[in-house]
């Protein structure tokens, strides 16, 4: 099928906007006739990769071709560089979950970049379960050719260790000034990891100015061997950034996002919601009780900013736990060093929604705060105290459109955005079943991604908790070992099972040689 062929099949809107595509690189979305996100893909140019779907068909796989055929419509965001179009890219195809990007949806491909600054020589590894041991993660990543290639680059500019150093002997990474060279400090080596953490959050533009600064006052300090190791550093950044530009800046221009547009409009606010916070509690029976802070920057997750709370005083009521946990989170010193949101989102019904709101009331707070009924996901909103504005959501009630429904239960509006779909479970990822695409459908996928998010954090750090906890308990029963040592081996192995896989070697490391021998006539070893 020839170009004009396939350019009769969309629509002269269409025709028209893909003129207007830009040469820079960012994510584009394509769309079905009902407005549903169909595909979402990333492009060094846009304008080269989105009208390459309207050339000749000869080339293009089967899904492809029913792809192209379904098309009716494409947006774009423009983005900074071609890592952050692949940063995004992943983001969008998590939230929307769309049809066509099978190679992207599923979780196990995601990658991360790790690094723990906290030890005295990190390194920089990879790693697809992110855990909540305090190291600083970068991602997800779901080209992780692409990421460990970009570190290849940026390791020539700023040396790392792939792994933990073992011996103080020159190896070949050091010969190629791949890992740092004999003699650094491990805070000369932390200066280092600092300035490549920095650059994977963006700010490549800063570190490049110093560096040419650097290198200016070298030479003119007539130190020419530094001034020209800066001036190869240069050139590597360059060759970077002709090959793959790296960034881990995820923030998606408000302006462009239609969910958080539609969520403003449905539910009257006034401001922008540039911080949306979500809650959710987890715990066994009232046991280890925390709850999870989850932050979406203009729509995508800001993982840098997710916060967890362990409840001071444990009770098997979520209603009592959500209280806590809002009433701590609006804390004079918390909104110093957090800043206030724009929205909060809790994980939960009306009882733990009204818990939401007491915690707002009692510390003055006049925040937008909704909630999302795990069984059938529906949105809950106090009609007088959920601090929003309900004229949409009352001329829904009196004029429902398909695919939505408001129902009035008391002081409450419960509305459901995408009903005649089904979820799976609790905590499904996509809704099932239904196929009516209705206006409030990307709001829909918003919430999803952000009570996914809430309830996956909240696991984790239970999870932590329990394990902890489980251990201490049996090593309590062990005379001679105390609180001091038990918390030592529950931070060096981790679990029971770590503390009996371990070696003697590793034990008598951890809590002395006289403690080991101790621990080993109670504990049976694997």
């Amino acid at each position: 099928m020839s170009a004009r062929g396939i350019l009769d099949i969309v629509n002269t809107i269409l025709e028209a906007k893909l003129k207007t595509l830009p040469r820079n690189p960012g994510v584009y979305f394509h769309k079905s006739a009902s407005g549903e996100i169909i595909y979402v893909g990333k492009a060094a140019v846009l304008k080269n990769r989105v009208r390459q779907y309207f050339q000749s068909t000869r080339d293009m796989d089967i899904k492809t071709r029913a792809l192209v055929a379904e098309i009716h419509d494409t947006d774009w965001v423009e983005t900074e560089s071609e890592i952050d179009a692949l940063f995004l890219e992943s983001e969008m195809v998590k939230r929307y979950m769309p049809r066509y990007n099978i190679l992207l949806r599923d979780d196990k491909s995601q990658t991360f970049v790790r690094i723990d600054m906290k030890s005295q020589w990190p390194h920089v590894e990879f790693t697809r379960n992110p855990a909540d041991d305090g190291a600083d993660y970068f991602g997800p990543y779901y080209n992780g050719f692409a990421v460990k290639k970009a570190l290849r680059y940026l390791r020539m500019t700023f040396p790392y260790y792939t792994k933990v150093p073992t011996s103080d002997r020159p190896d070949l990474d050091v010969h190629l000034g791949l890992s740092p060279q004999p003699g650094s400090s491990s805070d000369e080596y932390k200066l280092v990891l600092r300035n490549l953490i920095r650059y994977l959050k963006g700010e490549r533009v800063a570190l490049v100015r110093e560096l040419e600064r650097d290198m200016k006052t070298a030479a003119g300090l007539q130190d020419f061997e530094k001034a020209a190791a800066i001036r190869n550093k240069l050139l590597n950044l360059r060759e970077l950034q002709r090959r793959i530009m790296f960034g881990d800046k995820e923030f998606l221009n408000i302006s462009k996002d239609k969910a958080l547009g539609d969520l403003r409009e449905l539910l009257g606010l006034t401001k922008s919601l540039a911080r949306i916070e979500g809650y959710d509690i987890s715990h066994m029976s009232g046991t280890n009780v925390v709850a999870s802070m989850v932050v979406f920057t203009n729509g995508v997750s800001d993982r840098a900013n997710y916060r967890k709370f362990k409840t001071r005083i444990e009770h098997n009521d979520d209603v009592y736990n959500m209280h806590e946990t809002i009433t701590r989170r609006f804390s004079e010193k918390n909104i110093k060093a957090w800043g206030m949101p724009d929205l909060l989102l809790i994980d939960g019904g009306k009882g733990q929604l009204d818990g939401a709101l007491r915690a707002l009331e009692e510390r003055g707070m006049h925040v937008p705060a909704i909630s999302i009924a795990k069984r059938e996901e529906e949105v809950v909103i106090h009609k007088t105290r959920s601090n929003i504005v309900t004229d949409k959501i009352i001329s829904l009630l009196n004029d429902p459109i398909p695919g939505v429904s408001v129902m009035s239960s008391g002081e409450y509006f419960i509305i459901n955005l995408h009903a005649g779909q089904l979820n799976a479970s609790s905590h499904s990822k996509n809704l099932r079943g239904g196929s009516v695409h209705t206006p409030y459908s990307d709001i829909t996928k918003l919430f999803q991604r952000i009570r996914d998010e809430s309830h996956r954090f909240a696991v984790s750090y239970h999870t932590v908790l329990k394990r902890a906890k489980q251990t201490a308990s049996s090593l309590e029963e062990i005379p001679g070992i105390g609180p001091t040592t038990r918390k030592k081996l529950i931070r060096s192995f981790g679990s029971l099972r770590g503390v009996q896989a371990a070696t003697t070697e590793q034990l008598e490391s951890a809590i002395g040689k006289a403690k080991a021998q101790l621990l080993g006539k109670y504990l049976p070893h694997d």
